[in-house]
């Protein structure tokens, strides 16, 4: 069922996460530095990560001899981009973990604004423009390393696990366009931050 592979992949990347962040500070920089050497490679180019990244995976994310899967490529950059999103913070800090449930990407970014600035007027909204109309996942993560780096400079955290959900259903073209549109409504409709609440909108998408 389609609700069951969404809800698998959140579960997956959030599980990762709370392990990293739960890792003693030495061996937990190690794997993080590790992560970092992935972004923008393909799951799988990196031996090291492979444990990691696929221990524990469901066996019909598979890409059984073919290309990375929908799922692997979802997990795979959600993981490593989190790790270049993390670098130079300690998760042991209060509010240093950069993976913040709830924190959509279009929500996110808007907090990449300056004060008072349009957002027609902004560089970023350029780059989340071609973000949203990117083509295959190697152009997707070369955008979202982009603002990633950006988040990290302003220390605005970011939902890896709803990322990774977001990652597996651009890759249909029949769920991609109801990524496109949360991601919009997220940028736009912003609320006060203390009423704010990330809508539940993963069991209504369909698997293809």
């Amino acid at each position: 069922m389609a609700e069951d592979r969404i809800q698998d992949i959140q579960e997956y990347v959030s599980e990762r996460l709370d392990a990293l962040a739960q890792t003693a500070e030495h061996p937990q920089k190690a794997m993080l530095a590790k992560l970092r050497r992935g972004v923008g490679r393909a799951p799988g180019d990196l031996p090291e990560l492979w444990g990691f990244f696929l221990e524990g995976q469901p066996g019909e994310w598979e890409s059984r001899g073919g290309p990375p899967s929908r799922e692997e490529w979802a997990v795979y950059l959600a993981l490593t981009l989190y790790a270049l999103h993390q670098q130079g913070r300690s998760t042991r800090e209060e509010d240093g973990n950069m993976h913040k449930k709830g924190e959509s990407l279009g929500r996110a970014i808007r907090k990449l604004l300056d004060p008072g600035e349009a957002p027609e007027d902004s560089s970023v909204l350029r780059r989340f423009n071609a973000l949203a109309t990117a083509n295959g996942m190697p152009e997707r993560v070369h955008y979202l390393r982009g603002i990633v780096q950006l988040l990290r400079a302003k220390g605005i955290p970011l939902d890896y696990a709803q990322l990774a959900v977001d990652l597996y259903l651009l890759q249909s073209p029949e769920s991609a366009a109801h990524v496109r549109l949360h991601w919009g409504e997220n940028f736009y409709f912003t609320q006060p931050e203390e009423n704010a609440k990330e809508p539940d909108r993963n069991a209504q998408e369909k698997e293809n």
